[in-house]
């Protein structure tokens, strides 16, 4: 949008031309069938996630393809087998980052500008990670810093003191924990730190409630106040949430540093 509006004030663009292009960062069609919404990073400051699932893998592919051509990268979640095959296919131009079931697929030589901001990601256990995963992927792909802890669920709740201790010395501006089974482990963090904890239930578990229906009921009816909760499975809205958190934290961060002094060049 900036490099329409420079083009347009050197006189490159007429205002005619200018509008088709701002037209076309806020909307791409694709065949008819899907309609990618290219001006989602600037609205909402997090950008358009591909969900393989339910797709074609061949229309999967050319979606988040074409969203990396346009931007430099695009984001894709929960991949089959099939979709992987025809993502390789689609994309051997570009460079594909695997996250579990997800993938970041971008132009080589392509990075996220750093964003000054941290999230730290928990998982009670390793069936979560793929979940976690996708939490991960949207935040990366915004240049925030990422720290995984796996596996520290609260059957062995001696196994969490440690690793959460490093990770509040690391000073994340937001936590997303992920469990399954009983879903405890993010009211219990919620309960110890001073960040704000996004809650991820995941479909592991044995019999009733054990789709995530028990995970996601627990994170709800947590003692631990302020304790924010998406959907099962939702690693895609974690990680967007937690994203939105730690931007913000960093912009703040950036408007209450002192000006830089100017040094007097010597005569």
């Amino acid at each position: 949008m900036r490099d329409v509006l420079v083009r347009l004030r050197e006189g490159e663009l007429t205002v005619d031309e200018a509008l088709v292009e701002l037209r076309r960062t806020q909307l791409l069609e694709l065949g008819g069938h899907a309609r990618l919404d290219l001006g989602r990073r600037w609205r909402r400051g997090v950008p358009e996630v591909v969900l393989a699932a339910g797709k074609e893998p061949a229309a999967a592919a050319q979606l988040v393809t074409a969203l990396a051509r346009e931007h430099g990268q695009g984001l894709v979640s929960r991949l089959g087998v099939e979709h992987w095959d025809a993502l390789a296919a689609a994309a051997s131009d570009l460079e594909v980052l695997r996250y579990s079931n997800s993938a970041l697929v971008r132009l080589p030589g392509y990075a996220p500008e750093p964003a000054g901001a941290r999230v730290a990601i928990l998982t009670a256990g390793t069936a979560d990670v793929p979940v976690a995963d996708e939490a991960r992927l949207v935040l990366e792909a915004l240049g925030i810093e990422v720290r995984l802890v796996c596996d520290v669920g609260v059957a062995g709740l001696h196994r969490l003191v440690e690793p959460l201790a490093d990770l509040l010395e690391w000073e994340p501006d937001a936590v997303v924990v992920a469990a399954g089974m009983d879903g405890v482990l993010p009211g219990v963090i919620a309960g110890l730190v001073d960040r704000p904890v996004v809650g991820l239930p995941v479909s592991t578990g044995y019999g009733a409630g054990g789709k995530g229906e028990a995970a996601l009921l627990s994170m709800l009816q947590s003692c631990s106040s302020g304790l924010t909760v998406v959907n099962i499975d939702n690693g895609i809205g974690a990680g967007t949430a937690a994203a939105l958190i730690a931007l913000a934290a960093a912009a703040a961060r950036r408007r209450s540093r002192p000006p830089a002094r100017r040094t007097r060049a010597p005569r």
